[in-house]
C-alpha cells in the first residue's frame, strides 16, 4: 500500500488504523504485510463501504480531521501512468475499500516471517514439538497447545467465543493462548477467527505423517 509522507508519523505512532481506497478491486487481503517507509502494516479486514457510511472517527483513524477532509482526499487522486491528478465523482453511495490494519512490533514481524515458512526440516519440526511441550508443561489447565492447533485447523474463521467454549475455556483465556501459537508462526488471525498458517499446516501434515506411518 502506498500513503503520502504526511501519514508516515501516524503509521510509526500507531494512530492510524485505517485507510480508504477508491480500487476497482481489493489490492490487499487480511493478514497481508506490507512495508510502509519503516514500518510494517498487518492488515486485520478489508471490505467496501459506503461514504455515506463513513464517520468523523473513522475519518480521524485514517489520519485525516473529519469525514469531509476525508471524502475531499479520496475525491482528488493521482492515477494512471502520468501520475497526473483526477477528480473523481463521489456521493454517499460510492463504493470504497476500508482497510483496517495495524503496525506490527519488531516480535509481531518475525513471528509473521515465520508464519510463513512452510518447507519444514526435521529440526524445524522437533524444535515446534519441543515448544508445544514447553507450553503444556507450563500450563495451568493442562496440555492444551495440540487440541487447539487442531481445533483451529478444523474450524478456519470461526469466531473465538464459539471456538472456546468448543473445549470449555474462557474467550480471553483462550485468545491469550492462541497468541503462543501465534508468535511460535503456528496461526494467523482472520477478521474472524484463525487458521493455520503455512508454517502450521506444515508442522500437522508432518506429524500427522509419523503417526500414521
Amino acid at each position: 500500500m502506498l500513503f503520502t509522507a504526511d501519514a508516515y508519523p501516524g503509521l510509526v505512532s500507531g494512530a492510524i488504523t485505517v485507510t480508504f481506497r477508491t480500487w476497482s478491486r481489493s489490492q490487499v487481503k487480511v493478514g497481508g504485510r506490507y512495508r510502509v517507509g519503516e514500518s510494517t502494516l498487518l492488515v486485520d479486514d478489508v471490505g467496501q463501504v459506503r461514504v455515506g457510511d463513513i464517520d468523523d472517527a473513522d475519518a480521524r483513524r485514517a489520519g485525516e480531521t473529519d469525514r469531509a477532509a476525508l471524502v475531499a482526499r479520496l475525491s482528488h487522486r493521482r492515477g494512471g501512468r502520468s501520475g497526473t491528478a483526477a477528480d473523481i465523482a463521489m456521493d454517499d453511495d460510492t463504493l470504497v475499500w476500508r482497510v483496517g490494519f495495524h503496525t506490527v512490533t519488531d516480535d509481531e514481524a518475525e513471528s509473521a516471517r515465520l508464519a510463513d515458512q512452510s518447507d519444514l526440516s526435521d529440526d524445524d519440526v522437533a524444535d515446534i514439538q519441543r515448544r508445544l511441550d514447553r507450553l503444556d508443561t507450563a500450563s495451568s489447565h493442562g496440555p492444551w497447545t495440540r487440541r487447539a492447533l487442531g481445533l483451529i485447523a478444523a474450524n478456519p474463521g470461526v469466531v473465538s467465543t464459539t471456538l472456546a467454549a468448543e473445549i470449555g475455556r474462557d474467550r480471553q483465556a483462550f485468545k491469550t493462548d492462541v497468541r503462543k501459537l501465534k508468535r511460535l508462526g503456528l496461526t494467523e488471525s482472520l477478521a474472524v477467527g484463525y487458521r493455520l498458517s503455512p508454517r502450521g499446516e506444515s508442522w500437522q501434515r508432518l506429524t500427522s505423517n509419523r503417526t500414521e506411518r
